[in-house]
């Protein structure tokens, strides 16, 4: 069984898509289809630069998104005839969901831009904060951040393998962790380079604003079963589908588990679309399972001859 796995922020680069949108007029489409539904031109951005203004929340998302459907349709294969389930890490799961068919391309771009809009406003540029603690299990993690949370928040993000978990939350709180993370185990405490604490409770103002845009999306059910990165189950039905993109917005993302109980489930093959950052945790998480990354012309030539 294969699964189909979609990237999240920070997989974006300035020149992303170019080589693609040149060799493929599916790709070109994609771009151009993103670009009018947002009434920007995202793609320039995405080709051309600057990266201080692709990094922003706003334009990464919906950008990391547009790059991961481009790749996907320039494969031109039918999802459910190749991927018995899919899943994405954080704004991944919209491009996940954009490829199994329950949102168009038009509306994950404009729900995207809106979700990095909200994330971005729901805390002041300065006062949140994440860190990637490596050498460190998701219990460990928990303790550091409880320890150092002191009364702010202070809670883990991303669990994303078992070398490697993101805490999120207030800036002193994060500070007190990554100062006193090597004490407690953990082998390094890394400060990322992000604008706002994503999936934490800091971000629920943006959670209310993910749940009324949700509110007047129809969402059709997926080709094929999404791993829900708040539960690390399979959901198909909309509503169901729906709220956990809301939860999603402050909840943790359990990718870890996600790909334990696909490879529970059967599925020995990962697919990452359109980036090269999941194929590496994949390993981690389940060294037996084989894992790849397309993201070139190249790469979507010689999968042709794999997956089919």
């Amino acid at each position: 069984m294969r699964a189909f796995i979609f990237p999240g922020q920070g997989s974006q680069a300035v020149g992303m898509g170019a080589a693609l949108a040149e060799a493929s007029r599916a790709a070109r489409d994609v771009f151009d289809e993103v670009d009018e539904a947002l009434g920007q031109n995202l793609f320039r951005l995405m080709r051309d630069g600057p990266d201080e203004e692709l990094k922003l929340t706003e334009n990464a998302q919906p950008a990391i998104m547009a790059h991961s459907i481009a790749v996907l349709r320039t494969m031109g294969v039918r999802l459910a005839d190749v991927a018995s389930f899919v899943a994405g890490h954080s704004l991944g799961e919209y491009s996940a969901l954009c490829a199994a068919g329950s949102f168009d391309l038009a509306t994950t771009a404009k729900l995207l831009k809106l979700r990095g809009q909200a994330m971005q406003r729901a805390v002041p540029v300065g006062e949140g904060a994440m860190a990637a603690l490596l050498g460190a299990d998701l219990a460990l993690a928990q303790k550091i951040a409880e320890a150092a949370a002191q009364g702010e928040v202070c809670t883990v993000a991303n669990d994303n393998d078992p070398s490697q978990v993101v805490i999120s939350g207030a800036k002193a709180a994060i500070d007190r962790a990554i100062a006193m993370a090597k004490d407690m185990g953990a082998k390094r405490a890394v400060p990322l380079p992000v604008s706002a604490p994503f999936h934490c409770p800091l971000m629920q103002p943006a959670a209310d604003a993910m749940a009324d845009a949700l509110s007047y999306v129809i969402v059709q059910p997926p080709a094929v079963p999404l791993f829900a990165n708040v539960t690390a189950q399979p959901a198909t039905d909309p509503d169901t589908i729906r709220n956990q993109l809301v939860e999603q917005v402050t909840g943790m993302v359990r990718w870890r588990e996600s790909v334990a109980n696909m490879f529970d489930a059967g599925v020995h093959e990962f697919v990452e679309i359109g980036g090269k950052v999941l194929g590496s945790m994949v390993k981690r998480i389940v060294p037996d399972a084989h894992a790849t990354s397309i993201v070139t012309i190249e790469d979507v030539e010689a999968a042709a001859k794999e997956i089919a």
